[in-house]
């Protein structure tokens, strides 16, 4: 197979083309000749336009390469080499919602051939890809996995905003049904990942290494969260004294915040949904869970009592958040807890203004209820600085006290302004 591809007698395939799916699919495509294949006829528009419809990459990104972007099943079946990027989010009560990489199985197994490869990227529990994928694949193609196809899983360590850890200079996790696939998965994979790639022992080895490397920054973050909570009622500022524990050489590096996305903040519930299926009800992982999920309401209250000391009636006083992206520097709105603080602020019916130089206020408005402000008002009784963006960077007292009245509170999550801000009352986690 692996020869088949570099000689480009076979094509591959990436299905789902999102902030993991199209790089992948530009990079192999650099090399290779690539289909990319996705159910939305809008994306496929753009990208074939040399548009990415995540602002991640840039026009020349899509230059030189040999892709061709489709939503035809007679198209995709060219394919000899699949790898699926759907996305696996949470439903509202924290379960697993397998619906996108089920039907991606369901169109593997419409399209699938003998001697075919299929490898699956989407973060998924430790038994998903064997358990609940392929049968589906099984089923429609009426194809004997190992036998008639090989199935693999590589874990995706896309990181949108991070120009520095691409997919070329990381290491690839790759995985295979048996040793031959894994031999011919990790070549594959080698066309593009120059870092090299770490062969895992099985399936739900590398399953369960993806699901790890999200649930230990979780819970890293979490013990930073909580470790804020106790040092605000004590009157200390977390980051000076993360400062000083940070002299240590072997302190480890993690700043308290809001935890959303699509990766920390949902991945741990795949291993607990799991873990629970087996009869083991996680107690430390479901706790850092629980103290992340709640800092927007932590956040939003801190706040609000501000308000109703400095502000007689409360129903007229102006908050202004600033960010509303999951992190700094993307477009990328899924999970961002900065929708849970404006929720609970406008609960108390605040009047809140959101401003983000990266998001699309159209697409919050779908998703969350809220858009944009149209304009910055001067008469603010709070400030929040929710996402770290280097638009913000340049920002100083002068800025802010322009903004706010006398009484106000800047709530700066990140600290970026700590020690620039004298004449308001200034707070950070």
């Amino acid at each position: 197979m692996y020869q088949e591809i570099i000689d480009k007698k076979a094509k591959v395939a990436v299905i789902g083309l999102g902030y993991v799916g199209l790089p992948i699919a530009l990079e192999f495509a650099k090399k290779v000749s690539v289909i990319g294949f996705d159910i939305n006829e809008k994306r496929i528009k753009m990208m074939e336009q040399g548009i990415d419809p995540s602002n991640e990459l840039e026009k020349e990104a899509f230059e030189n390469c040999d892709i061709v972007f489709t939503t035809s099943l007679d198209v995709l079946r060219e394919a000899r080499f699949f790898i699926v990027a759907v996305p696996t989010p949470v439903d509202e009560h924290n379960v697993p919602e397998l619906t996108p990489v089920k039907k991606a199985s369901e169109t593997i197994g419409k399209v699938v051939k003998k001697g075919d490869y299929v490898v699956f990227e989407s973060t998924v529990y430790p038994g998903c890809t064997e358990e609940d994928c392929l049968p589906i694949i099984e089923k429609l193609s009426g194809l004997k996995f190992c036998t008639d196809f090989k199935l693999g899983y590589s874990p995706e360590r896309i990181n949108p905003g991070d120009k520095k850890h691409t997919l070329p200079n990381i290491i690839k996790v790759v995985s295979g049904c048996d040793e031959e696939s894994l031999d011919n998965i990790a070549k594959v994979y080698e066309i593009v990942v120059q870092a090299g790639v770490h062969k895992a022992s099985s399936i739900k080895v590398a399953e369960a290494a993806k699901i790890i490397e999200n649930t230990q920054r979780d819970l890293n973050i979490a013990l930073m969260n909580e470790l804020s909570i106790i040092f605000d009622k004590m009157n200390i500022n977390t980051f000076e004294v993360l400062e000083a524990a940070g002299t240590k050489w072997n302190f480890l590096n993690f700043r308290p915040g809001l935890v959303g996305g699509h990766c920390i903040g949902v991945d741990p519930y795949y291993l607990t949904y799991k873990a629970s299926e087996l009869g083991y009800n996680s107690r430390v992982i479901l706790a850092g869970r629980h103290i992340n999920d709640n800092m927007a309401n932590y956040l939003a209250r801190k706040v609000v009592r501000h308000i109703i000391s400095h502000v007689s009636d409360v129903k007229s006083a102006k908050v202004l958040v600033m960010g509303a992206t999951f992190k700094e520097n993307v477009s990328d709105i899924r999970n961002s807890k900065v929708a849970d603080v404006v929720k609970e602020l406008k609960e108390f019916y605040l009047n809140v203004d959101v401003v983000d130089p990266h998001a699309d206020g159209e697409e919050l408005m779908h998703e969350y209820g809220f858009g944009l402000s149209d304009g910055i008002g001067d008469d603010y009784d709070a400030v929040i600085i929710t996402v770290c963006h280097e638009d913000y960077a340049a920002l100083d007292e002068k800025y802010f006290t322009s903004i706010t009245k006398p009484t106000a509170i800047i709530a700066d999550l990140k600290g970026i302004y700590r020690g620039k801000i004298k004449n308001r009352q200034y707070w950070s986690f």
